[in-house]
């Protein structure tokens, strides 16, 4: 049995998403997920995962009718890990200009992005700009990409890795118990598998 194994991995069900390719990717990586709509096991797991597909103001929509939103603030304000990914990472911040607010958990807004093509669609290689939990091991890595839409972090610091696509695109974010990325772990392969089991050992860690 890995190190891994065993830790209970939460996924906020808002009533939407990928949950089934993320709890299987999450499993193959040595943990147990859970689907659920219950607030108390979102803001008390040991790791919490927003797996996001759609629009930030639909997804905010449906955190926020189970209570779910709030959990999740109160997770974060505890300092228990949570990890946002594609529009799961984009609704931890203020709001998109695709309409809506997020959780305001970051600073910044989510804004279309500024490419001749869009969306950003397929295979693109990371590149970290400082240490990371999150990303150990992956600074050149390709992931995969499905979006039209980008996080813009107030504080660049925030930012832990980046992919160039017309301009230089937010990656993935990481700030104390909070982290987020823009791939699809589920769909990036070693890469991606890499990224759930960093993410299982940070929670593990905390």
């Amino acid at each position: 049995m890995s190190a891994e194994a065993g830790l209970l991995v939460v996924l906020a069900d808002y009533g939407a998403g990928n949950m089934r390719s993320v709890c299987s990717a999450i499993r193959r990586a040595g943990a147990e997920p859970l689907v659920s709509v219950d607030a108390a096991e979102v803001a008390r797991a040991p790791l919490a995962v927003i797996a996001g597909v759609g629009h930030v103001a639909s997804t905010t929509r449906g955190l926020a009718a189970g209570g779910l939103d709030e959990a999740l603030r109160e997770r974060v304000a505890a300092g228990r890990p949570t990890l946002g990914i594609c529009v799961g990472m984009q609704v931890l911040f203020e709001g998109s200009e695709e309409g809506g607010s997020g959780l305001g958990l970051l600073a910044g807004p989510v804004r279309r992005l500024r490419a001749r093509r869009v969306p950003h669609m397929g295979w693109n290689t990371l590149r970290l700009g400082r240490p990371s939990a999150l990303l150990a091991g992956l600074d050149g890595a390709d992931a995969y990409f499905a979006h039209s839409y980008a996080a813009e972090p107030v504080d660049v610091e925030v930012a832990a890795a980046t992919v160039e696509h017309d301009g230089t695109i937010v990656a993935a974010v990481e700030a104390g118990s909070l982290a987020g990325v823009q791939f699809h772990p589920e769909r990036s392969g070693a890469a991606g598998a890499l990224v759930l089991r960093n993410a299982i050992r940070w929670a593990r860690a905390a």
